[in-house]
């Protein structure tokens, strides 16, 4: 799996298909690369070259807890470094939740560096965000502040990161437990105030200067709304809304499992959408 410098970390990445056009998909929540691969794998099979990489904080690559307003802008100026040096921009960028937060921060920040948006499992709304925000940050704010970078590296989560990558007990154990409350307690309060936004990260104004085509599919359970589906559809001009018929469900989350029966289904409609459209 290749390897590069990007922003001070290690990044793990890989680039499926050899011609075509550039597309880059992210998945869902903190999950490595692989959840993603199949999906890479079919659009491939269309004609595209698609790249997948691991996030900092995520899989394989570095862990990266070092300033920025938001872990997915980091993410978005990581992805507009990994493909300036692929010569991959500009490209159609997409993915899921977290992936949907990177890829549009991505548009919003580096409108020339990218030609398309495919979007899914959007989230919006109160309760997605106060949920996800706690999830992602108040626990390891609060375990830092007791237990400091012994503590965080014995979490379940990061104890994950350090499997996956050794290197990364170094660089957690050399942070100031301190900075690692500073950094993660503001990438939370700028999370939490996204609660009465459109959809979490984007504003209606930011959502409006979105350009380029968009292909967004509805969502189905608690963290991934339809109405986010809608709210958006409705800010991106250029926006196409596709109805999966997947069953609305009082869960915060579908499974990836249950999710990836659909995946045949949504990269026809990702290839019909990009030789439409792009």
């Amino acid at each position: 799996m290749p390897v590069t410098k990007i922003r001070g970390i290690n990044q793990h990445y890989e680039i499926i298909g050899e011609t075509g056009p550039w597309v880059a998909l992210s998945p869902g929540g903190r999950t490595p690369m692989g959840e993603i691969r199949d999906m890479a794998i079919q659009l491939s099979a269309k004609g595209y070259r698609v790249l997948i990489f691991d996030r900092r904080n995520c899989g394989k690559t570095d862990i990266g807890i070092t300033g920025g307003d938001a872990e997915y802008t980091e993410w978005a100026d990581d992805l507009f470094e990994l493909t300036k040096q692929l010569n991959a921009q500009p490209c159609i960028v997409g993915g899921a939740s977290s992936g949907c937060r990177t890829s549009v921060s991505f548009a919003i920040k580096y409108p020339k560096a990218v030609t398309g948006l495919l979007l899914w499992k959007m989230s919006a709304g109160p309760y997605a965000t106060l949920n996800l925000g706690v999830r992602y940050y108040s626990e390891y704010i609060k375990i830092a502040g007791l237990k400091g970078m012994e503590g965080i590296c014995k979490t379940d989560f990061f104890a994950k990161r350090i499997s996956e990558n050794p290197r990364n007990k170094d660089i957690l154990m050399k942070m100031d437990p301190n900075k690692f409350v500073e950094v993660m307690t503001r990438w939370m309060v700028t999370f939490i105030s996204c609660s009465n936004f459109p959809l979490i990260g984007a504003t209606e104004d930011q959502l409006k200067r979105i350009s380029v085509p968009t292909l967004l599919f509805c969502g189905n359970d608690r963290h991934h709304s339809r109405e986010a589906s809608f709210g958006t559809h409705e800010l991106i001009h250029e926006s196409e809304l596709v109805d999966l018929g997947m069953p609305v469900l009082d869960i915060d989350a579908q499974s990836a499992e249950e999710y990836g029966k659909y995946t045949p289904e949504m990269v026809e409609k990702f290839d019909e959408f990009i030789k439409r459209r792009i």
